[in-house]
């Protein structure tokens, strides 16, 4: 009995480190082909479309990776990266495409098979990620959904280490940017996200204005009238 208790006991252990090996060298990876095809915050898509080696063989790996809640930041590390190469993915499978609205289905219906499933990009944003984290706002400007009105895309992985502070850092990017909180005298215009997920950042009692100043250098007034303007969805392509 007590050795069948100890094999088991190795055998999860070898699975667990398997994993975890796999999940870093797949960040790893990551890494390099988004320091390759990611400059000034957009996506060089004519060069992947012409050798998208280097993106299949990644995400045929992300195929084999799992990772677990109980190692939180490796997970939401996995999902995001995993979410930003599949939204690319779908757009050079669809190139030439002038938006990801374009392709029906783009982010609703259209499976991939990534981390031992097959998940579309909506359910890695919701059921992944937000559901299982509900209080971590900052999702919503690391996510990248190939439209210009999103936050840029860096060109660089995000990794477990430093998860938390490339998210601080990317949330104060969008944040501090003028044209992502335009500021005209009284008046603020903000981005639809805001309004689609308003749930998101006005928890614990805080309203937008709020949790937008946490990271603005020049702080919102208190009374500022918020408006937003409409999504971008044109390509973020690196021309």
């Amino acid at each position: 009995m007590l050795k069948n208790i100890l094999a088991g006991f190795f055998c999860l252990v070898t699975i667990l480190t398997v994993n975890s090996q796999n999940g870093t060298e797949f960040i790893g990876q990551a890494d390099v082909f988004f320091k390759t095809y990611v400059k000034e915050g957009k996506v060089d898509y004519k060069s992947i479309v012409k050798n998208p080696t280097s993106l299949h063989a990644l995400l045929e790996f992300a195929k084999r990776v799992k990772v677990s809640e109980d190692n939180m930041a490796e997970y939401q590390s996995f999902w995001i990266n995993g979410y930003n190469l599949l939204v690319i993915k779908s757009i050079v499978e669809n190139y030439p495409i002038k938006s990801p609205l374009d392709k029906a289905g783009f982010f609703d219906v259209d499976e991939h098979d990534i981390g031992g499933i097959h998940i579309t990009l909506n359910d890695i944003e919701h059921k992944m990620l937000r559901a299982k984290f509900p209080k971590e706002p900052r999702f919503h400007f690391v996510l990248v959904c190939a439209g210009l009105g999103c936050p840029p895309i860096i060109n660089k992985a995000y990794f477990p280490k430093t998860l938390d502070a490339q998210m601080e850092e990317q949330t104060s990017i969008a944040l501090n940017n003028p044209e992502f909180i335009q500021v005209s005298k009284n008046k603020v215009r903000i981005s639809q996200i805001f309004e689609w997920y308003k749930g998101d950042f006005t928890q614990d009692g805080n309203n937008l204005t709020d949790f937008i100043n946490q990271y603005r250098t020049e702080k919102l007034p208190d009374k500022v009238k918020i408006s937003f303007y409409e999504y971008n969805w044109s390509l973020n392509e690196f021309k």
